[in-house]
């Protein structure tokens, strides 16, 4: 079980190379999450339940982007581009943090975990894009890192809607639930109330 006062939101790349039409990895289905997401956001802000903004990014000398670049990636998120910006929609706010990540997974080698522990967190509730990448890889960094992980169906969207459903099915077999906006407002609008994890 985990309370209101446990969780975090965790909003993974929103950025125009992922989300903006003829992006580099346009992620299917990607604008459609915009206003459930922003909804999302707004009653978290109201519920002072931190929100976590991850946004990839790669020098330009793209010497830092590792393995990434060996399937079938192009070149994404290069500092100093309008690609590595976040999306209008969806600008962090005042009160919101940022994570800067050079690799897929939100936790991997940056101050994710840090901040998490330092607000007493421990229920990581994840948006974003994309659902067989970048969520994927922070999903699973979480659940090995004994965090409770909640997953919002309809607002993430993947590189390909057949992926975004089969690693959707994944992530509730192994790693924690998969509910909607609708059912997770719901459940932390309730005052008091515990909320059970699968």
């Amino acid at each position: 079980m985990y309370k209101k006062e446990d969780c975090a939101l965790l909003v993974i790349d929103m950025q125009a190379d992922f989300i903006e039409a003829g992006a580099p990895i346009e992620c299917p289905g990607g604008r459609e999450i915009i206003p459930r997401l922003k909804e999302l956001i707004s009653f978290m802000r109201a519920q002072n339940i931190p929100v976590i903004y991850t946004q990839e990014k790669h020098r330009p000398e793209r010497v830092d982007f590792g393995m990434e670049l060996e399937r079938e990636e192009p070149e994404h998120c290069l500092e100093q581009t309008k690609g590595v910006e976040f999306i209008d929609e969806l600008r962090p706010e005042q009160g919101d943090f940022i994570v800067a990540k050079r690799r897929y997974s939100g936790f991997y080698l940056t101050d994710l975990e840090i901040l998490l522990k330092g607000l007493k967190r421990n229920t990581v509730i994840i948006t974003g894009v994309a659902t067989n990448v970048c969520v994927y890889a922070t999903a699973l960094d979480a659940q090995q890192r004994d965090y409770r992980v909640v997953v919002i169906s309809d607002c993430v969207a993947g590189t390909d809607r057949e992926l975004h459903r089969a690693f959707l099915r994944n992530i509730e077999y192994v790693l924690g639930e998969v509910i909607t906006s609708e059912e997770i407002i719901k459940r932390l609008s309730t005052p008091g109330s515990s909320i059970h994890s699968c």
